[in-house]
């Protein structure tokens, strides 16, 4: 078990990055707030005092900017993130004397604060200390052990090896109210400090516990202790397996339910009788972890196994280590030195390590469909290197109208309530009486089967350095921009892949109520009184198909549909959806398709680990490009270290027929005192003269007190004008949808001599707010 565990280990060096990169260091400690990693304190030739930011997402290192009572550089401090601050603890200042401060950190706003804490009701606060553990569990940090200099001269170093513990309670948002001395029962740990400390609940008991391993008291420990939060009491851990080596200044990191130990000092010989405080003692590159359900011990990487080839971080002590997702980074740290040579040497790599494969990611979502393409996107799964898109195709694709309708019903999913595009607007007003909303060209391109290569490096686009501003990443408002447009996932499969084409009577009024059919998880066409056209997209284990009685109407527009397979064709449709072809490997999350790859019949579709994943070449695989008015389906898994993650749920967009207008592309909206003002850009594919433009509002109704997914819609707009105006007694009647944010939601289609084309929703935000400090 222990052998398959560490061959599975694909460890990666970062090896292209941006930014000013910190100085390598020993003694620092590090936090992860999102994508981003905060590294503070730290030595070498002398203690360091910046704050360092590496954004994971971008290989970004920088600089913020910080403010407020700046503390001074530190080294084997207590360094814990609650949300967006971050509280720091003692550590040594400089040499010989050590700190008992406590520094709050907004990272929201890089403030720095100095905190003071009420003493503890009875005894005395904290002593100035290095090497102890600072854990956050609930409202309460944790405070143990570590080393204090019980000589009041600061160059007459006398080691003092600490037990003591405390808690810190927190006020919620900001502040601390004051220290406090548990009564604690069972047989404390051992003084010690270097030691790691971690908290887990287990899934049976649901009791938090603290788990200490290791340390330094005169010679090393690899002893384990845990601590009852709930009872306040220690008991010493009974283990299976074999033990790591003694040892200090390691890391310890949790990712679901294992503890994994890295590094730091171990014995220079396993003989028992050097374990002491003149043995010789070297660094390690030992990896392991600790099963915290079963608490068995699983040894990945020994403490003599050599790596000649650069594929394992190398041994060291005093590094960092920390989550994001679920992989594991580790930067710096010291690589040991022996005593004649009287020197050490800080490392200056940055490694990681996936420790799970990724999970699944949304569906795939539509931003523009073609006749022969499609450009699609899906959200972007954190830590994760490439996406797999697969798609399969339905051979029977009907025509155009007069076909039944048949509705595919789909288990709820509170997380797609709305799709999100990526935008991006070329002017943002702040003030929000002038908005201006674009679709974002996306960057993805199907991959030619040289570039699907897998890349050792997770290198990506370099992007701005990000602040914390409140709850999001980034100092700029722009970063809720795609809140602004929010395309309903049965809209983008439906209307703008031209799956579904507006029908409207040519009778209706300016004032005519348009209903709009929804379900849990995706929106629906418009409907009229005569026609409706609905497909929903649906989990791969769903093929069960409900009738419709409703047909759709040819008498004023071409509407087309997918056609779902009544019972007799449900065998078919099952063999078909087994059959997925290879779009292509992408490092982004979005692609441009018009093509895709045949796999031969004696080739197996890509397996699960991601060395055997077959990258498409010509020698084994022919292209097959899109055809126009045909029904894909899609589906997309991420990649990583570990290999290729569950596949999303499925997704259906419809290739365009040619001679239908697309939807209109650029939408603005700006507000006046009394009304607000609706403008855009004609399609980009009109195919053919542009008859008139019509536009909808969603208004308020009854029915979506029975059914909140309900729509429904009222004509505000028909001409040949692009802009409308909406007039505030319009307005009154307007719904605020809350499947995300709220806001209004406006519909926008085109008509030339074929008909109506896709519409172009829009979500206009009410009562934006910028997030304020707490």
């Amino acid at each position: 078990m222990a052998a398959a565990a560490a061959a599975a280990l694909k460890w990666r060096r970062v090896s292209s990055f941006t930014g000013p990169v910190p100085r390598a260091r020993h003694g620092h400690r590090a936090v992860a707030i999102r994508e981003l990693v905060i590294i503070f304190g730290g030595g070498n030739e002398g203690i360091a005092d910046e704050l360092h930011v590496y954004n994971t997402a971008t290989n970004q290192w920088f600089l913020p900017a910080v403010r407020g009572d700046i503390p001074p550089g530190c080294a084997a401090h207590g360094f814990v993130c609650d949300g967006t601050r971050i509280l720091v603890f003692g550590g040594m200042v400089e040499y010989g004397r050590y700190s008992n401060d406590l520094y709050e950190l907004q990272a929201s706003r890089w403030l720095w604060k100095k905190m003071k804490p009420q003493h503890p009701s009875t005894g005395l606060p904290p002593c100035p200390r290095l090497g102890h553990s600072f854990s956050l569990y609930g409202n309460k940090c944790y405070l143990f052990g570590g080393l204090a200099n019980e000589s009041e001269d600061s160059n007459n170093n006398i080691p003092r090896y600490l037990n003591d513990f405390y808690e810190l309670e927190l006020q919620h948002g900001s502040g601390v109210m004051g220290w406090n001395i548990p009564v604690m029962k069972g047989v404390l740990p051992s003084p010690r400090e270097s030691h790691t400390a971690i908290i887990y609940s287990r899934k049976d008991s649901g009791n938090a516990k603290m788990f200490i391993f290791g340390g330094m008291s005169g010679c090393r420990l690899n002893d384990l202790w845990e601590l009852d939060i709930e009872s306040m009491t220690w008991s010493k851990s009974e283990t299976k397996g074999t033990v790591p080596l003694p040892r200090s200044l390691h890391t310890a990191s949790v990712i679901g339910n294992k503890m994994y130990i890295f590094g730091g000092w171990v014995p220079q010989s396993t003989d028992e009788n050097l374990s002491s405080q003149d043995g010789e003692w070297k660094c390690t590159g030992s990896f392991s972890y600790l099963n915290l359900d079963t608490m068995d011990w699983i040894n990945l990487i020994s403490d003599c196994q050599e790596d000649k080839n650069n594929l394992l971080p190398g041994p060291r002590a005093g590094h960092c280590a920390v989550i994001v997702g679920t992989r594991l980074y580790i930067w710096s740290g010291r690589d040991g030195y022996r005593k004649a040579w009287n020197n050490q040497v800080c490392c200056k790599d940055l490694w990681y390590l996936d420790t799970e494969k990724p999970p699944a990611p949304s569906q795939v979502q539509l931003i523009r469909a073609t006749t022969n393409s499609f450009q699609v996107k899906w959200d972007e799964v954190p830590t994760v290197e490439e996406y797999l898109l697969q798609l399969n195709l339905d051979i029977q694709t009907p025509a155009v109208a007069e076909i039944p309708i048949t509705v595919v019903p789909e288990a709820s999913s509170p997380s797609a309530q709305g799709i999100k595009l990526d935008l991006h607007s070329q002017t943002l007003n702040k003030a929000p009486n002038n908005v201006q909303i674009s679709i974002l060209e996306t960057k993805g391109k199907v991959p030619e089967p040289d570039h699907a290569k897998k890349k050792h490096s997770i290198s990506k686009e370099p992007s701005t350095p990000l602040s914390l501003p409140g709850s999001t990443l980034g100092p700029q408002i722009s970063a809720s921009i795609n809140e602004l447009l929010d395309f309903d996932s049965r809209i983008s499969k439906l209307d703008t892949s031209v799956s579904s084409i507006i029908s409207t009577a040519k009778n209706m009024t300016s004032q005519q109520a348009v209903k709009t059919e929804s379900s849990s998880t995706n929106g629906a066409v418009l409907k009229d009184e005569t026609s409706l056209t609905a497909v929903i997209s649906k989990p791969e284990a769903k093929e069960t198909a409900v009738p419709s009685t409703t047909s759709v109407s040819s008498h004023d527009s071409a509407i087309q549909s997918p056609k779902t397979s009544p019972p007799k064709q449900n065998r078919r449709v099952r063999t078909q959806e087994r059959k997925w072809y290879d779009v292509g490997i992408f490092q982004s999350n979005s692609a441009l398709v018009n093509q895709f790859y045949l796999l031969s019949e004696e080739k197996a579709i890509i397996s699960g680990k991601v060395d055997n994943v077959d990258v498409p070449n010509d020698t084994l695989l022919k292209k097959q490009d899109l055809a126009p008015g045909t029904l894909y389906r899609f589906r997309v898994a991420a990649i990583n270290g570990c290999g290729v993650g569950p596949f999303s749920k499925i997704s259906e967009f419809k290739t365009c027929i040619p001679g239908f207008p697309g939807a209109p592309s650029i939408v603005k909206i700006s507000k006046s005192a009394d009304c607000i003002h609706l403008s855009w850009e004609p399609p980009v594919s009109p195919s053919g003269n542009i008859l008139e433009y019509s536009a909808y509002l969603a208004i308020r109704t009854t029915q979506l007190h029975e059914n909140p997914s309900q729509l429904m819609f009222m004509k505000i707009y028909c001409g040949l004008k692009t802009s409308c105006t909406v007039t505030a007694a319009q307005l009154a009647n307007a719904h605020v949808d809350h499947t995300s944010k709220p806001a209004i939601v406006f519909r926008i289609s085109a008509k030339n001599e074929r008909g109506y084309g896709p519409a172009t929703q829009v979500r206009w935000l009410q009562e934006m707010k910028t997030s304020g400090s707490k």
